[in-house]
């Protein structure tokens, strides 16, 4: 949705070498943006129905594939009510329009975690899978509206980081040290504050669009020039980038080359798939989930034990533990 500059040039072969475990030729990461406490009762179900909603179609997928792990990308306080803009005059009015709200935004505090008990000890119970922060509220003034972090010094980037931090520990919601910044966009000021804070990761670029090669680097969403297809360190303090390369409008042919290339093939969905006014693309409906099924077996098929099937985390730890 938006773009950021990169912070350094692509990586080099020595640091793509050495980041797989012994005997593994590519890795195969998984993960769920914009989960938050939202139930069918509310204007779009996005994990607050629990098993019987959209996470229980991610619990099913992977009672299918044993080995699949997923890195569920969770907001903590939610405030985006719709991702469309709506009808308001003011952001009609040339220069007014940066400085206010372009859609529907929630109550302060609707969807805040630790208001969520129940949603939050059903994410510490699911099997194979870890938690992100993803941003704060998901929101934005002007009309980048879902875009969090634009034009934020690096105090007030450390403060909504911190803030996040605060909410996933009064709610008691366990989670590793990675960053998933809304709408992918990460600018420096943001690298610079997660660094601070010790966090070990981030997801930034994001491209379904360039051929795949070893040297291949990204020109989509989020952070350009870095690599497409393998981790790489980004900012002042080794924090690891791990980009995303496949998503539901993507064909089974990128992960096989990805995968052949010796990358980290990385899926993304969203747990939603509308609001009931914008459609998600990869939203994780049966039909996305079928997809994913089909992918899985024919990825096991072909590559058999050669696949690593890692966590973000695992693959950054690798990473940063390499020779």
């Amino acid at each position: 949705m938006s773009t950021s500059t990169s912070v350094r040039t692509p990586a080099s072969p020595a640091e793509t070498a050495h980041w797989l475990p012994a005997g593994k030729t590519a890795a195969i990461c998984f993960s769920v943006d914009d989960i938050h406490p939202a139930t069918s009762h509310d204007s779009y179900e996005a994990g607050g129905d629990l098993e019987a909603g959209a996470l229980g179609r991610l619990v099913r997928l992977q009672r299918r594939h044993r080995q699949l792990k997923a890195t569920l990308c969770v907001t903590p306080d939610w405030r985006l009510d719709s991702l469309v803009a709506d009808g308001r005059l003011l952001r009609h009015i040339p220069w007014l329009n940066r400085f206010v709200h372009h859609s529907r935004l929630q109550c302060p505090g609707r969807f805040r975690l630790d208001r969520h008990p129940e949603f939050v000890a059903f994410l510490n119970g699911l099997e194979r899978c870890e938690v992100v922060p993803h941003g704060l509220h998901h929101a934005h003034v002007g009309p980048r509206r879902a875009v969090e972090f634009q034009d934020q010094g690096q105090e007030q980037c450390a403060a909504m980081v911190q803030r996040g931090l605060e909410i996933f520990a009064a709610a008691k919601l366990r989670f590793v040290r990675g960053y998933v910044p809304p709408a992918w966009n990460a600018p420096r000021a943001l690298i610079a504050a997660l660094g601070r804070l010790d966090f070990r990761f981030i997801t930034s670029a994001r491209d379904l669009h360039t051929p795949v090669s070893p040297s291949a680097v990204t020109a989509m969403s989020g952070l350009k020039g870095l690599s497409l297809i393998h981790p790489q360190t980004v900012g002042d303090r080794q924090l690891v980038h791990l980009p995303c390369n496949f998503q539901a409008t993507s064909a089974i042919e990128r992960a096989v080359g990805i995968l052949e290339a010796g990358g980290m093939l990385h899926i993304k969905a969203h747990i939603f798939k509308t609001d009931g006014r914008h459609v998600m693309a990869d939203g994780l409906d049966e039909l996305y989930c079928n997809y994913l099924d089909l992918l899985f077996s024919v990825m096991e098929r072909r590559f058999g034990g050669q696949l690593w099937w890692a966590h973000l985390s695992e693959v950054a730890e690798r990473f940063r533990a390499r020779p």
